[in-house]
């Protein structure tokens, strides 16, 4: 599927939001702005048998913004926004003329209908407007903090007891020395009367060569659960559990020439009192990374090109084909500051089929001018 084939099914569906607006009057033209700051400290020791290296992440974004907000009525608002995004690694030399990252650049569409806020994206926009629940299997949280900004298109729907959002993100254009790379992806979770979840995650990543060297991978993975959330009946701040299945299949088209369809169980219990969180989460099955160390026809390993998830999820049983076990435990600490400042100490365990395999202590800062009450912010 090509990108001007998903943009046609976007429009489609985008059609049935649209009409007249209800007033005579001329759109209302105003600017926007927004300012997003995230400090991050990450120091990660892990054994030697562990998949991941044993590094420390100590680094910052400032991302400002500012666009036009143009709304046709209290119904419907469209932006056009651009910013971009500063990163530094501390300690890594870099010099003030080389923090600048991503560049954001993007259309924004609002639109309520009855009960169903509709919003549609399309350029180069933030992450963090992605709202699915995703487990780390399928993005680690080194990516969200590197890899910050989208490339293609979102659609997200969100009712009082339901959110769904489907999009693409564009990361590769075919060239000489360059893969054709995308990704289609959806997320969506309803509530089902008082506290049942139901829940999907999934991709489809399109992993191709460039023009000196051939070959394909397609790399598919699905994450459908169910649970409850139990937060109104016990009078915790947070308490939720979810049962599910990650399931992939993969095919290095030139090497291998069929599919292969690891997949296991995932089981996560999250809860939060007093401003206090535990999170464990609890993986059994096999490798979701079995082409991680394959390499392609000129003997590029395919690694982190290929996979986006924590590292983990490969487990270390992985060359046999058995099954092995992840066991991850978080403890944090997430104190009311201000609705636009979020402070996070935390602690994660992690643990495999062999025992301990090493823990990270994390603290984590996170500014957004767009909450500050008064401001005239992106919405």
């Amino acid at each position: 599927m090509k990108i001007f084939h998903i943009a046609a099914a976007a429009a489609t569906i985008l059609m049935l939001f649209l009409h007249p607006a209800a007033s005579g009057k001329e759109p209302a033209v105003r600017f926007v702005y927004d300012v997003e700051y995230e400090f991050r400290f990450d120091n990660r020791e892990f054994s030697r048998t562990a998949p991941p290296p044993s590094i420390t992440i100590l680094g910052m974004h400032l991302t400002p913004s500012i666009g036009l907000r143009i709304s046709e009525n209290p119904s419907s608002a469209h932006h056009i926004i651009a910013g971009v995004d500063l990163m530094k690694d501390f300690g890594s030399g870099k010099a003030a003329k080389d923090m600048f990252g991503e560049v954001l650049a993007y259309y924004k569409w609002d639109r309520k209908s009855g009960r169903t806020m509709m919003t549609f994206e399309a350029g180069i926009f933030p992450r963090s407007d992605l709202e699915g629940n995703w487990s780390e299997a399928f993005f680690s949280d080194s990516l969200t903090f590197y890899d910050r900004a989208l490339e293609g298109l979102l659609l997200k729907f969100r009712r009082p007891k339901a959110y769904y959002e489907v999009g693409c993100d564009w990361m590769g254009q075919f060239g000489k020395d360059r893969r054709e790379r995308f990704m289609i992806f959806s997320s969506g979770e309803a509530h089902a009367g008082r506290f049942m979840i139901l829940g999907y995650s999934g991709y489809m990543y399109h992993f191709a060569g460039t023009e000196e060297v051939n070959g394909v991978v397609d790399n598919f993975l699905l994450n459908p659960y169910i649970g409850a959330d139990l937060a109104g009946k016990t009078g915790l701040q947070a308490f939720r559990i979810t049962a599910g299945w990650l399931q992939s299949l993969q095919n290095d088209r030139k090497k291998v020439g069929k599919y292969v369809m690891p997949g296991g169980a995932e089981l996560l219990v999250s809860l939060q009192n007093w401003n206090i969180g535990l999170e464990n989460r609890l993986y059994y099955g096999k490798s979701l990374m079995p082409y991680y160390d394959g390499t392609d026809a000129a003997g590029i390993k395919y690694g982190n090109m290929l996979y986006f998830g924590n590292p983990f999820y490969r487990l270390r049983r992985e060359s046999s084909g058995k099954a092995g076990l992840y066991d991850r435990i978080d403890v944090c600490w997430e104190p009311r500051i201000a609705a636009f400042l979020k402070l996070r100490i935390g602690a994660t365990a992690h643990f495999g089929s062999a025992g301990f395999s090493g823990w990270q202590q994390t603290v984590s800062l996170k500014f957004d001018l767009e909450k500050v009450p008064g401001v005239r912010q992106k919405p």
